[in-house]
């Protein structure tokens, strides 16, 4: 089985023990290791050093026994005088069964992938330095969650593993990454540091979550709650006149990107069409869509050819459709008279080719094939050959999360009783327009309905970029994103101010 390892901080001093964890075919990672590198980069034209670590960190079950061990890497800058009392940022991604390699290395880490300006992949793989690293103002750690990365469950003493509902549900999810936080931030001494927690997509519902679950069961407070295009299963997948209504602006941003609207629209810059797209959708569109099958005649044609206007489509379709027009179909239907191909879903700048032309949907998601392309032997290379860990373990990007539980959805509520119970801590909502799963508006409307009684909203930020879910992949995007992050732990910044209303 090897040695055993077990890892202690003291005056920045680390010392090691070994164990690892065993699986098929001898295959084995450590369960409780770190491995550490001192590099140098320019960010933002300053020099900045640092030290990566990467490895694994045990989490515990009620009897005390390790019952995962999750892979992370942490950058901490070493020429700053601040030290240990730099803000950290807690970096996660979604899926759920998402590893941590998309904003990793696409979005705040020190690198980035060999990408074009755009985003599409090019040869050879591999990395470059990022300028643009939120690392001059921050430290940061990513985070895979259990079956993401190289992070497993452990087996326990009766040589069985922790059930999966320990492990896969919203509640559960956040309960046992908010203890993880707890042990790093003890391990690595960063009580004192203004604390923010990050995390895109699911990472959304993840962060909004942990948000209460930190700051009411650990004792933990944050400065600030960053959600990159988010996932807040209480809009998503229900359906309903609200979830559908929502996805109209996007559906205008997409058309305009690809030129499908009407001149009047077309001849206009992209946001100064959006307020018009949102208006309708809120204030026409959900009233419509409400009222079913018993709308007059005459406020269905009106509707439609308003929809028709504001998204690309023909009215026909829209008719068709009952008013009600799935994403899914949106992107197979919007150039289909035009070039025949499809739209990506999560980046709809992206282009597709289905076997037919017929149907309501996509045969694939055309951004996502691009980005495997690009971020799997880019983490693959990273991992080994700069930071220093080899294993024939398999680097799950996405990995198997069983029965995902969504019940008892109450992530809303905990951040909004965190902000009340916190006067720091403060919100930013980071979108693309051309995301077509999480929408640019539908994360708006979630920010919405966090604090319906509106006392908290000026502490509640939203940023939209020209791209899509991982808007950072456009380097013009990846350049704002980050400065917006800069911008927002400066303003979430206690500033010597007590913790008072």
């Amino acid at each position: 089985m090897g040695e055993v390892f077990t890892i202690f901080l003291s005056n920045d001093v680390l010392f090691f023990f070994f164990t690892f964890l065993s699986f098929s075919q001898n295959l084995e990672i450590p369960i409780d290791t770190v491995y550490t590198t001192t590099h140098s980069t320019t960010i933002k034209g300053s020099t900045v050093n640092y030290k990566a670590m990467t490895g694994f960190q045990p989490v515990w079950n009620n009897d005390g026994e390790v019952m995962a061990s999750l892979y992370y890497t942490y950058y901490k800058r070493t020429n700053d005088a601040k030290g240990n009392k730099r803000p950290l940022i807690v970096s996660f991604n979604g899926g759920p069964g998402s590893a941590s390699v998309w904003m990793h290395i696409a979005y705040t880490g020190p690198k980035i992938l060999n990408i074009d300006d755009e985003g599409y992949p090019i040869q050879p793989y591999g990395v470059k330095s990022n300028p643009n690293s939120i690392l001059d103002v921050a430290d940061i750690v990513f985070v895979n969650p259990v079956n993401t990365g190289y992070s497993r469950k452990v087996m326990l003493k009766n040589g069985k593993y922790e059930d999966d509902k320990t492990f896969f549900g919203i509640n559960a999810d956040v309960k046992y990454l908010a203890s993880w936080i707890n042990t790093f931030v003890t391990r690595y001494n960063r009580w004192e540091s203004p604390k923010y927690i990050i995390g895109e997509s699911y990472g959304g519902t993840r962060v909004m979550g942990l948000a209460g679950e930190l700051q009411n069961n650990q004792w933990m407070y944050l400065n600030g709650v960053i959600m990159v295009s988010p996932a807040d299963y209480k809009v998503l997948r229900v359906g309903g006149p609200v979830s559908s209504s929502l996805n109209l602006p996007y559906y205008t941003a997409a058309a305009w990107y690809h030129n499908m609207l009407p001149n009047a629209l077309q001849s206009k810059d992209l946001l100064e069409i959006l307020p018009e797209a949102e208006d309708f959708a809120i204030n026409e569109l959900i009233p419509a869509i409400s009222k079913g099958g018993f709308i007059s005649n005459t406020e269905r044609q009106a509707i439609a050819k308003k929809m028709s206007y504001y998204s690309g489509l023909s009215e026909d379709v829209i008719l068709k459709q009952n008013l009600d027009v799935p994403n899914r179909f949106f992107w197979k239907e919007l150039l289909r008279n035009k070039t025949g191909q499809t739209i990506g879903r999560l980046d709809s700048r992206y282009l597709g080719f289905d076997r037919v032309e017929t149907g309501d949907a996509p045969d694939y998601s055309a951004e996502l094939t691009s980005w495997l392309h690009s971020f799997t032997p880019a983490i693959n290379y990273y991992i080994q050959n700069e930071l220093g860990f080899k294993t024939d373990v398999k680097y799950n990007v996405f990995g198997n999360v069983g029965n995902w539980d969504r019940s008892n959805d109450n992530v809303r509520e905990g951040l909004r009783q965190a902000m009340a119970q916190n006067p720091y801590l403060k919100i930013l909502t980071q979108s693309g327009y051309y995301d077509g799963a999480t929408t640019y508006f539908q994360a708006k409307y979630s920010q919405w309905q966090i604090d319906p009684s509106g006392k908290l909203k000026d502490r509640m930020y939203f940023k939209g970029y020209r791209s899509g879910h991982m808007m950072y992949l456009r380097n013009e995007d990846l350049i704002k994103a980050n400065d917006d992050l800069r911008d927002f732990i400066k303003d979430s910044s206690a500033k010597g101010k007590a913790a008072k209303y």
